[in-house]
Parts: structure tokens; sequence; C-alpha cells
């Protein structure tokens, strides 16, 4: 009778004590805890997933089900709402980065280069729109997919070079730090909208990573060496942006392009009316592209003057 008892104890122990309700019961002692998931076991780990992920989906109002992720941090995402209440659909920007495009703005400015920066800029430029002419043909829509997607890394680029030189220097950076980011996130939507109308083929997606590696780095090194030139050029490449958008413009005006209906993200991101058009999209991108053009001309303009740009305020907001 003792020995039953004994062996029974023993199994008992034996079962308290294996890996699998060891591990378990130690993460259960963390109130609400997540733990690593290379102290998991295989079974263990099938089973928090499924824990964590099935029934938490709920679904929003364009139809998809997003899911709770279990924080161990106290970290839950925010429910924004519109103003009608019902639920914002979209992660990649918010309400409150939503405006309206000005589109009084004059789209026939131009720089006339007359130093020899303004020059290499210039023609530097110009040598870059055969090649895409060449390859894109008449195809606007994804020929300006892919462009935005080299569009977007100057702001990028310099706003993280001025970020860093405001560390390094214990110094403001005159607000051009947000400007040239919102100028990168303003780039990269127009992204996110021509996403909805055309699709890349795979050749096209392939030659995105080959001229954004290339862009990038040329242009990091190009800001390091001279703020004035890497801004003349950004500001030369949305005026060539401009054209495009024109030639765009032309061939929706033709017939030659569908004049298919807004994408509902464009709609949200530019507050368009809700019967908005291709060609309502093309008009906003278009005047977007020229507040660019003049961001960047007046940026050089101030380091052609021998100041630097937190010397003069950031013209912010100023899409």
């Amino acid at each position: 009778m003792l020995m039953q008892h004994g062996t029974a104890g023993l199994a008992r122990s034996a079962r308290l004590l294996s890996p699998n309700n060891t591990t378990r019961s130690l993460s259960r002692s963390l109130t609400g805890g997540v733990r690593w998931r290379s102290t998991l076991t295989l079974g263990e780990e099938k089973e928090q997933k499924e824990h964590v992920f099935s029934g938490s989906s709920k679904n929003n109002d364009d139809g998809s089900g997003d899911k709770d992720v279990a924080s161990y941090w106290g970290i839950k995402p925010e429910q924004v709402k519109k103003d009608d209440g019902t639920t914002w659909k979209w992660n990649c920007f918010r309400p409150w980065e939503t405006y309206q495009a000005d589109l009084t703005i004059d789209l026939k400015k131009h720089h006339v280069p007359t130093t020899l920066l303004d020059k290499l800029a210039y023609y530097t430029v110009k040598s870059l729109r055969f090649p895409t002419d060449v390859f894109f043909q008449r195809r606007f829509g994804c020929r300006a997919m892919m462009l935005e997607t080299v569009a977007a890394v100057p702001g990028m680029v310099g706003g993280m070079l001025l970020h860093c030189k405001s560390l390094r220097r214990f110094e403001h950076s005159g607000g051009w730090i947000k400007t040239l980011l919102d100028e990168a996130e303003n780039e990269r939507m127009h992204l996110m909208t021509f996403m909805e109308v055309s699709q890349p083929r795979w050749y096209e997606r392939a030659l995105v990573f080959t001229v954004q590696g290339v862009f990038f780095n040329a242009y990091f090194l190009a800001y390091l060496a001279s703020p004035k030139l890497a801004h003349r050029v950004v500001g030369y490449l949305e005026e060539e942006a401009i054209h495009s958008y024109t030639e765009f413009l032309k061939e929706l005006d033709k017939g030659t392009i569908e004049n298919v209906p807004a994408p509902a993200i464009a709609i949200d991101y530019w507050r368009l009316p809700a019967d908005s058009t291709l060609r309502d999209v093309v008009m906003v991108v278009r005047a977007d592209e020229a507040h660019h053009r003049d961001v960047n001309h007046f940026a050089s303009d101030i380091h052609y003057q021998g100041q630097e740009l937190k010397d003069s305020p950031a013209p912010l907001g100023y899409h």
C-alpha cells in the first residue's frame, strides 16, 4: 500500500516537473505576459499561437479581419475613428495627416541654371529622362508608380543626415528635418495610391531594387559633398515629375487611358469628393510635386546665399 502511494506520488511529481508543465506554469505566473519564443517548446509554441490569435479577430469596415496581439508591455493598438464614427481603415496614414491639395500653385515656374553646379544638376536630371522614356513609353500609370519609389528617397536621406548633424552639433534644425521627412512620406503615399491603379510586372519590381540602391547611395554621397547640389537635383527632378503628370493628364483627356474611379485611399488622403476619378488624383499629385519643387529649390538657394538650412525656418505643412 505504501509502495503504491509512493509510486503514484513519484508519477505526479514527474508530471509536474516535465518540461511542458514547468514552462507552462512559469508562463502563467507572469500575469498577462508573453515569453520569448526561444524558451517555448514546440507544443507550447503552437498552443500559445492558437491562444493569442484564435477568436481574437475583429472585422473592419473594409472586411479585413485585424487580429489583436498579446503584449507583455501593455501596448494596445489605438482604434482610430472618422468624424462620422466609422472605423479608420488605413494603417499607412492617419486622419490628422490628410489635407486638401492646393491646385492653384504655379506649375510653370522653372529655375534657370546659371552656376556650374546648377547646370550639373539640370543636365544630370535631363540625362535620366531619356532611359525612362524608352523603358516606360506611354505607360504613365506604371511610370508614375515606379518613379515614386525613387522620389521618396531624397527627403528621407536629407532628413536623416540633418538629424545626425543636429545631434552632432547640439543644435536645432529649423524644422527642416520634419519638412524633408514629410516630403518622403508624401511621395510614399503617391506610391501607395498608384499601386491601386497599376500593378508592376516582375521585372519592374526587380528594377526597383537596382535603381533604388544606386540612387540612394549616390544621393547620400552627393548630399554629404554638397547639399545645395543635392537639393537642386531634387528641384529639377520635381520639374520633370510635373511634366510627366501633365502628359498623364493629356492621355486621360484623350481617352487613351481610362479615367477610372479614384482609389479609396486617395479619396481619404487628399479629402477628395467621393465621386472623384483618376484624373482628380493625378491633379493633386502634380500639385504635390510642384510644392516639393519649390521647397528643394528654396533649400538650395539658402545654401547658395552662404547660410545653413537651420538659419531659415522650414515651410512646415507645405505639401
